[in-house]
């Protein structure tokens, strides 16, 4: 086991992150266990969680993988149940896990906006109810990072309408869990990734990309690392004042 000390380190903390088995969650996993957290790495893909768990603890770190449908609310209480009995009360909570296909407006269909919903507003709910109750308990305070999209920032392509109105209501979240858990020490922020190439975003289904996001932003792709940073940055004892703050890192994108 290796520990991290400084401005930044989560030594010893328990972080709970979805969707981390790949992609932005995994540059997040990285991040938060080379900083001194015990991951909690939370996916449907076992097998990769599994794998990217096992080559953490190969460097010394720490990390452990935890199968979730997040689309079941079951999965979700019992997800943070046997996280909390394995490696102890989720001190980070990071709502990364998302769906991104497109559907145009005029094609749209409420089973879309449905499934888009249960996951990327409705799971990151039920996980802000399940870990602040575990937080409250333990009485150390907490931090809860949300990663909703720079979409929210500025219209990016067609095809986003459920999307949007999911990370929309993620942001939403945010806010008014903000309010109701600053009383207890816990934060909670939003994140706006600009576009990253990851694995969902490529393999993302739907009508071809066309809108202001084909243009290429003057920094260059964001990668995992740099929204990582973002989160690590939140989840850090610097950022113990700040809450109900939104970051975007888009590379740019946005004065572009």
């Amino acid at each position: 086991m290796t520990s991290s000390s400084g401005p930044f380190s989560l030594d010893g903390r328990v972080a709970l992150i979805t969707g981390g088995a790949k992609g932005i969650g995994a540059g997040v996993v990285r991040m938060l266990a080379e900083a001194g957290a015990r991951v909690a790495i939370a996916d449907l893909d076992i097998a990769e969680a599994e794998a990217l768990a096992g080559g953490l603890r190969a460097e010394g770190l720490e990390a452990r993988a935890f199968a979730v449908n997040l689309a079941d609310e079951a999965q979700i209480v019992a997800l943070v149940e046997d996280v909390s009995e394995q490696l102890g009360a989720p001190w980070v909570l990071v709502n990364n896990a998302g769906i991104q296909d497109r559907e145009l407006l005029l094609e749209g269909t409420a089973a879309e906006w449905d499934r888009m919903n249960a996951i990327n507003a409705r799971a990151p709910f039920l996980l802000t109810r399940e870990v602040a109750r575990r937080m409250i308990a333990a009485g150390q305070g907490g931090r809860i990072v949300n990663l909703a999209s720079c979409s929210l920032a500025g219209q990016m392509i067609k095809g986003l309408a459920a999307y949007m109105g999911s990370k929309g209501a993620l942001a939403a979240l945010t806010q008014a869990s903000a309010l109701e858990l600053v009383e207890h020490g816990i934060t909670v922020n939003t994140i706006l990734p600009g576009g990253v190439g990851t694995p969902g975003a490529m393999g993302a289904k739907g009508p071809p990309a066309e809108g202001p996001a084909r243009r290429p932003p003057p920094l260059g792709r964001c990668e995992p690392i740099d929204i990582a940073g973002a989160v690590l940055y939140f989840a850090s004892p610097v950022a113990r004042y700040a809450t109900n703050q939104v970051l975007c890192v888009d590379a740019g994108w946005s004065v572009s």
